[in-house]
């Protein structure tokens, strides 16, 4: 099935390489990244992460044990939502920025 009209303008305005794959918006006020998500026929645009966390990334070699705590805790907190799939903000948040 084609990307609708309307979602196409929405990804170019945005500047978005396609559908599921996240891009970061470093000029955007709050919001660390931006994707379309498609689950089935559902389009949504998603605006994830938070502008300037330190905490995100991937794990490190030599990682401290905060960090690994901080990792832990926002994975346990956001169990429930990243559980509920790609339509969700906190399944990206993990996908890009925790994982």
């Amino acid at each position: 099935m084609a990307v609708p009209a309307r979602v196409k303008a929405t990804m170019r305005r945005l500047g978005l390489r396609g559908v599921n794959k996240p891009k970061r918006t470093p000029g955007h006020k709050t919001k660390s990244h931006v994707v379309m998500a498609k689950s089935g026929n559902r389009y949504k645009l998603i605006r994830f992460g938070q502008q300037g966390a330190k905490t995100a990334g991937k794990p490190r070699k030599g990682e401290s044990e905060r960090m690994k705590a901080k990792r832990r805790s926002f994975k346990a907190r956001h169990a429930k939502n990243i559980a509920k799939g790609r339509m969700s903000a906190a399944f990206w948040a993990d996908r890009v920025k925790w994982s």
